[in-house]
């Protein structure tokens, strides 16, 4: 049988497939925010935004005037402000990871056998009750954003494209980021102030609790919610005009 010389011109399928991963975009294109630093998430289009966690209350209990109070303090916080409020409800299961590993360390405390009977007993009652009845740990934040650019409203298309493709990164230095913070401040002064009008609880998010809530976000099958890394230790390139 003749034997058939290999043409080295002609590429391998698995050459092609490298390739074609190794073209291929990351997912971090895809993510609407370039940073997070300064307290604040930096999109990609220029804009800022500050992120505000907000407590809740059960209106239900309220009496009536109580309830009609509350409603004409939301209405009248809605029409105080001038510029656009995302409000975001983020709703996970409630993780007691960390309850139940201190209740095994108390029952292995305990020098009265009963009590450490009556420790275990209980560390298994609630690692039942929370699996069966599915307790879900809920928080809401408040996003103000603060954009120099005339807002305009986007038709479906336009949001549509840019959810397929990835958006280009603008470069915000320093000295104009802190321009841009003055406005933020005072509209940041305006949510704080009308929500503890009603009764609310508000606390500004910094860097640190800013990349847990993202990290969170976006690795949703991670349920122990590890602890990340202090931003003090983190290395972070930053551009300064």
């Amino acid at each position: 049988m003749a034997r058939q010389d290999k043409d080295p011109k002609v590429k391998k399928p698995k050459d092609v497939g490298k390739r074609a991963t190794a073209n291929a975009p990351s997912t971090q294109k895809y993510i609407p925010f370039a940073e997070i630093r300064d307290d604040l998430v930096i999109m990609k289009d220029g804009t800022i935004r500050s992120v505000i966690l907000v407590s809740s209350l059960n209106f239900s209990l309220k009496s009536e005037d109580e309830q009609k109070g509350i409603i004409q303090g939301y209405v009248g916080f809605l029409n105080s402000i001038d510029f656009t409020l995302q409000i975001v409800l983020q709703s996970r299961r409630l993780n007691i990871d960390k309850y139940l590993e201190k209740l095994d360390g108390l029952a292995r405390q305990q020098d009265n056998e009963l009590l450490r009977k009556q420790t275990k007993s209980y560390r298994s009652f609630v690692s039942k009750l929370v699996e069966d009845a599915d307790i879900m740990d809920k928080k809401f934040f408040v996003v103000v954003p603060y954009s120099p650019y005339t807002d305009k409203k986007k038709s479906y298309f336009t949001r549509f494209q840019e959810v397929l493709s990835p958006a280009s990164v603008v470069k915000l230095g320093q000295s104009r980021l802190e321009r841009y913070k003055i406005e933020l401040s005072r509209r940041m002064g305006l949510v704080t102030s009308g929500l503890e009008g009603i009764g609310l609880k508000t606390q500004v998010l910094d860097t640190q609790a800013l990349i847990e809530v993202f990290y969170n976000i976006y690795n949703p099958v991670n349920k122990q919610q590890r602890r990340i890394e202090d931003i003090d230790q983190m290395r972070v390139d930053r551009t300064i005009e």
